[in-house]
């Protein structure tokens, strides 16, 4: 069987469904049905079947989307932080909140950008790597990570904690709050703008934080006091 549109003068072709048969040796066709009143999507559905193929019903998509999501830079950044042992550093296997602050530190080295970026970003829906599906997150909205970070507040002192205990050891150099005061290794001058009183908590907490690593002897290393700045 076949559609076959047939001219007929003046008037819309005739839109006819036939068959072909022989006799006595000859091909001849039969019209089977007249489908010129059919809407023209029912009569292209019917000649798809007819040629092999398969209806699809109006309210079912016929295709469906697949995609590839980047994953490379995703593997080699979130790899090395579970490799140096950040992930359990953050908190428990398992807590959300580690998961998201995780996310948060990942996608800021490999695509800065707001609260709002970093959950549409992680979001499968408006995924931009497969970062999201690694850590299991599903669907996420800013409220999510502006939570992740007061939980992450709260777990400083912790997370300080283990750091202190893996990298500090005797003799290590430490140096901070530099803002308000003097720090001279060498010919080298790092200064800042404070007030007196300033100046003077500045060289207390300093007088705590200088510890001299073994290979530092080699550069004298002295802090002190910074003025207050002259307008």
């Amino acid at each position: 069987m076949y559609i076959e549109s047939v001219p007929n003068r003046n008037s819309p072709p005739a839109v006819l469904l036939r068959e072909s048969y022989r006799d006595r040796g000859k091909v001849r066709k039969r019209t089977l049905c007249n489908l010129s009143d059919w809407p023209a999507a029912h009569i292209e559905g019917l000649r798809g079947v007819l040629k092999g193929g398969t209806v699809i019903a109006a309210e079912r998509d016929a295709f469906t989307v697949a995609r590839s999501l980047p994953h490379g830079h995703v593997a080699a950044a979130l790899g090395t932080a579970r490799r140096i042992g950040l992930d359990r550093i953050l908190g428990p296997d398992g807590n959300r909140c580690r998961d998201l602050v995780l996310a948060l530190l990942v996608s800021r080295i490999l695509e800065p950008g707001s609260k709002l970026a970093a959950a549409r970003a992680l979001s499968p829906a408006t995924a931009t790597s497969s970062l999201g599906g690694a850590l299991g997150l599903g669907a996420v909205d800013e409220d999510q990570l502006y939570a992740a970070l007061d939980w992450l507040l709260e777990r400083q002192p912790a997370i300080e904690t283990a750091l202190a205990k893996r990298h500090l050891t005797n003799g290590t150099l430490v140096l901070y709050d530099v803002r308000q005061a003097i720090w001279k290794v060498g010919a080298a001058r790092w200064r800042s703008a404070a007030t007196a009183a300033t100046a003077a908590r500045a060289r207390c907490r300093s007088s705590t934080a200088c510890c001299a690593p073994p290979m530092a002897a080699r550069s004298p290393l002295r802090c002190s006091t910074a003025t207050p700045p002259i307008r």
